[in-house]
C-alpha cells in the first residue's frame, strides 16, 4: 500500500505551473493504484461531445483521474473541480475547465476531476467512490502539492454540485474499502461551492436525470438528498442558482439553505432572476456571471483564499 502511494506522490512532485491562462493541465494521473472499487463500465475509448449541449462534454470514463491546475502564485487553498451532466456525462470544457484556470489565476491549485458515470454502466455509487478517492488524495499528498490541508474546497456544477454536496455532507462514509494510506485521510471539505446543484432526491422535485440513477442505491430518497444530510459538522457552503432553471429548480439549493441555516451553519445563497441551467463561470453581462467575483469573496473572507492583491 505505502509503495503504491508513493508512485503517486512522485506525479505531484513532477507537476509545474502553467506558463499561459488556456493551457492544459499540469498534471494528470490516475485516483486507484491497482483495481477500482465498483462494477460495470462501458466499453470502448472516453468520449468527447461535438454537438450542441454536450459539446466538449467527456463521457464513457473508464479511467478516473484528476487534472491539476498549478498556479504562478499558490496561496495555498485547493478547490476540486466537479462538472455535471446528469451523472451520463461531465461538462469538462463549458464549465470544469474554464472554473480551474480561473481558480488557478487567484493562486488556487485547481483539480478537474474525471468521475466514473452510470450512465455508461458503472455501479451507481461509482462517483462518490471516484469524488471521495480524489478528496483523500488531495489532502494526504498536501504537503507535496504545497497546500494546505485545511483549506481544501470543493465546486461542483449541477449533478457535479450533488457529487459536491454529498462529500460535504457524507464524506466521513466509506463508499469503499481503503486502497492505501491516503484512505485514512478525511475526505470531507473544508468548504463547498455548489453552482445550480441537484440537492435533493425528494418529491417534488426528484425528476432530474441525476435522481433517476441514484434510485438505483439504498435508502436513496433519503441517504442521498443533500439537505437531509446536513449536521452541526458540514462545513461551510456557498449556494448559487437561476431561479428559471428548468433542469434543477431552484428549490433544490433553497432547501439545502434552510436545512444549513436549521443547524446553524454557515450559509450563503445567491438567487439570480434569469440564467437557465449549465451557465458554468456564465456569459459576461448575464447576471449569473455575478457569481465567481461573489464566491471569492467569500471564501476571502472565510480566509480560504488570499488577499485580492496576491492573484496573478
Amino acid at each position: 500500500m505505502i509503495r503504491s502511494l508513493l508512485a503517486l506522490l512522485f506525479l505531484f512532485a513532477a507537476a509545474t505551473p502553467s506558463a499561459a491562462a488556456d493551457r492544459g493541465p499540469d498534471q494528470v494521473f490516475k485516483l486507484w493504484p491497482a483495481a477500482m472499487p465498483g462494477s460495470g463500465g462501458g466499453t470502448g475509448p472516453e468520449k468527447i461531445g461535438g454537438e450542441g449541449s454536450a459539446t466538449g462534454a467527456v463521457s464513457n470514463v473508464s479511467t478516473p483521474r484528476m487534472e491539476i491546475y498549478r498556479p504562478k502564485k499558490p496561496n495555498g487553498a485547493a478547490v476540486l473541480v466537479i462538472g455535471g451532466g446528469g451523472y451520463f456525462r461531465i461538462q469538462i470544457s463549458s464549465a470544469a475547465v474554464p472554473t480551474a484556470r480561473w481558480l488557478a489565476a487567484r493562486g488556487v491549485t485547481a483539480v478537474v476531476l474525471y468521475y466514473r458515470l452510470p450512465g455508461d454502466g458503472w455501479n451507481a455509487d461509482a462517483p462518490f467512490q471516484d469524488g471521495q478517492r480524489a478528496m483523500r488524495l488531495l489532502r494526504a499528498n498536501a504537503e507535496r502539492l504545497k497546500i494546505d490541508p485545511k483549506r481544501i474546497g470543493v465546486i461542483g456544477f449541477s449533478a457535479g454540485g450533488h457529487l459536491a454536496g454529498i462529500l460535504a455532507t457524507r464524506g466521513s462514509h466509506d463508499f469503499y474499502a481503503a486502497a492505501d494510506i491516503a484512505d485514512r485521510v478525511s475526505a470531507v471539505p473544508d468548504f463547498a461551492g455548489l453552482i445550480y446543484p441537484v440537492i435533493s432526491m425528494r418529491a417534488p422535485i426528484d425528476t432530474t436525470r441525476t435522481a433517476r440513477y441514484v434510485s438505483k442505491l439504498p435508502d436513496w430518497r433519503d441517504a442521498y438528498s443533500v439537505e437531509a444530510q446536513v449536521t452541526a459538522s458540514t462545513p461551510p457552503i456557498f449556494l448559487a442558482h437561476a431561479i428559471d432553471d428548468p433542469i434543477a429548480a431552484v428549490a433544490h439549493s433553497q432547501r439545502l439553505a434552510d436545512a444549513m441555516e436549521a443547524a446553524k451553519r454557515p450559509v450563503e445563497m445567491h438567487l439570480f432572476q434569469r440564467g437557465g441551467h449549465s451557465w458554468g463561470l456564465g456569459k459576461p453581462g448575464e447576471p449569473v456571471a455575478a457569481w465567481p467575483r461573489l464566491f471569492a469573496s467569500w471564501a476571502r473572507a472565510n480566509g480560504w483564499l488570499g488577499s485580492e492583491s496576491a492573484e496573478q
